[in-house]
């Protein structure tokens, strides 16, 4: 740290990068110091746009070596983040890694491994933990406001057509993975996040109704938790709709869809559904994404010194179970139990 503050790199200089880099500079205990792409020039305009004069690079191993980086935040693509992820880490560097954090589970298994081993600070890009509705929803819960949890289901539905600005990434199943990985691992982690719960077995199916995806586009996956509560997550990319994040949660004495409450025990006299304003996480534009209080949340865990629910260890598990669903996938559709083996 210089001057009291944390020193903060971001690492590929596309959409997210700029949403993530709005909110450091909002947060008084941080400073970018350095922000990198393998397109330096790319790094040079958002630098030039934030209105910041970080050192501006190409080169990742000379962030590595940077000793006023304390905080490597990696927005480049999804196929490099364990990679890169296990560097940081090795280099002594607190690392926020966006999703998917990793495309396998040697990935997954090696990036979790590095993080422990160097005991630095981490977190994983599940910024929807911080949407408000989703923080009411994980609260209703834990309070039993809806008695019970026996039913969760929880579905990423976003139209992607090749005019997606990483379309060319998105759509490889090398560079992209799945359609769970790439995008349902949101829903996969709201699911485990909300429920409080780990997946024991998970069997699925999909199907690939446009051809545009390299892989199967949508994906429809049953799950059962440890305490025998079950679940449904979906993942459809060729849907013909508006940005979706259905949120569906059955208990013994109500239910909550989206932002609506059915509660026995809170509202005995309750004849309709009571409507809780809050922001829905309705669109998948980076700018509507809860990206300040995701960040803000990282600068204390690092500054006090503890972990975050939502770092590489946790996230770990949301990779698992999107891994899980694939391999079900697969195998025709075959249970799959967790967690996987090593």
């Amino acid at each position: 740290m210089e001057d009291g503050l944390l020193g903060v790199a971001l690492h590929g200089a596309g959409w997210v990068a700029g949403a993530h880099a709005a909110s450091w500079l909002k947060n008084p205990h941080v400073r970018i110091v350095s922000i990198s792409d393998p397109d330096r020039e790319r790094a040079r305009q958002l630098a030039t746009r934030l209105g910041v004069e970080p050192a501006v690079r190409a080169d990742y191993g000379e962030v590595l070596r940077d000793d006023r980086v304390d905080v490597v935040d990696l927005c480049g693509p999804s196929h490099v983040h364990a990679e890169q992820g296990i560097a940081a880490a090795e280099a002594g560097k607190h690392v926020l890694v966006e999703k998917p954090i990793a495309l396998s589970m040697a990935e997954n298994r090696a990036l979790r491994d590095a993080v422990a081993k160097a005991g630095v600070r981490s977190l994983a890009g599940f910024v929807l933990r911080w949407n408000p509705a989703a923080q009411t929803i994980k609260s209703l819960v834990v309070s039993r406001a809806i008695g019970e949890l026996f039913y969760i289901e929880i579905d990423y539905w976003h139209d992607m057509k090749p005019t997606h600005h990483a379309w060319n990434l998105h759509s490889r199943r090398q560079t992209g993975g799945s359609a769970m990985l790439l995008g349902g691992c949101h829903a996969v982690d709201a699911l485990r996040w909300l429920s409080g719960e780990e997946a024991v077995e998970v069997s699925a199916m999909s199907n690939n109704k446009k051809g545009l995806f390299e892989y199967d586009a949508n994906v429809v996956a049953l799950v059962r938790f440890e305490s025998g509560l079950v679940g449904k997550t979906s993942a459809l990319f060729d849907c013909e709709m508006p940005y979706a994040f259905n949120l569906d949660l059955a208990g013994t004495e109500g239910t909550i869809r989206d932002n609506r409450l059915w509660s026995k025990k809170l509202f005995p006299g309750q004849t309709s559904w009571a409507t809780v304003p809050t922001i829905l996480p309705d669109s998948g534009d980076v700018g509507h994404h809860p990206f300040d209080a995701e960040m803000d949340h990282f600068v204390e865990c690092i500054l006090q010194g503890r972990e975050s629910h939502c770092n590489i260890a946790d996230a770990y598990r949301t990779h698992e179970l999107c891994l899980a669903i694939d391999r079900s996938i697969a195998e025709g559709g075959r249970v799959v139990r967790l967690p996987l083996e090593e």
